[in-house]
């Protein structure tokens, strides 16, 4: 896990994980993301897990979730 400077936080619940990333479900759209863009601070952490999830800003961008 991770700290990030810029950071988005986004509802969502965890379907699925492997060891390197959690196959999240937004409502509208499903990603995996990777853990090590996950913040320290997320609610969500492993597969049935639901509540925020604070990423980097960045992937947020990658996955087209901002």
């Amino acid at each position: 896990m991770a700290d990030f400077k810029n950071k988005v936080e986004l509802n969502c619940i965890v379907e699925a994980e492997t060891d390197k990333a959690l196959l999240c479900n937004f409502g509208d759209k499903k990603e995996w993301i990777p853990l090590s863009q996950v913040d320290d601070d997320s609610e969500v952490y492993q597969t049935g897990d639901e509540g925020v999830l604070i990423i980097s800003e960045w992937i947020a961008t990658q996955k087209g979730l901002i």
